[in-house]
């Protein structure tokens, strides 16, 4: 078996647009530590908020300019929330955007450490098959367009 579990869980939401241009995905990640619970996989919840589209409805551009926000909520930990343009690079090679850390881990492994304050830091691994298809969704998700005079 993989180091990383990806098979998605059921449950509500599971794989689907859930608002105009949000996307969320359930998946299954591994926090790496060195405790007795060490290669436990765990549910990942990524969800995706289109910030473009909401500006420009709003008349204004989103916080990140371009594209929108990428959420990763784990069970117990917490949810941090990124640029998608800094889960896309740190696929690639290692990046570090405030308090999240991302990088390659071979060829089909990445590795996110998110940074609390209070608390250290959680790191945790994903089965980057995973986390491209949460990117592609994330680019395919159309905001529906309500033409201007129209009413319903």
């Amino acid at each position: 078996m993989s180091a990383i579990e990806q098979e998605q869980e059921p449950g509500p939401g599971h794989g689907r647009d859930v608002s105009g241009a949000s996307v969320e995905q359930y998946a299954r990640a591994r926090i790496v530590t060195d405790s007795p619970d060490a290669g436990r996989a765990v549910p990942v919840i990524l969800r995706y908020e289109d910030r473009s589209a909401q500006g420009a409805q709003d008349g204004r551009s989103g916080p990140d300019g371009e594209g929108g926000l990428v959420r990763v909520t784990l069970p117990d930990r917490g949810e941090w929330v990124f640029p998608r343009e800094l889960l896309e690079r740190g696929l690639r090679g290692p990046v570090t955007g405030g308090d999240i850390r991302i990088w390659p881990c071979g060829r089909v492994q990445a590795v996110i450490e998110f940074h609390r304050h209070t608390n250290g830091a959680t790191v945790v691994q994903f089965d980057v098959k995973a986390l491209i298809r949460f990117l592609r969704r994330t680019y395919t998700a159309v905001a529906p367009v309500t033409p201007q005079g129209v009413t319903r």
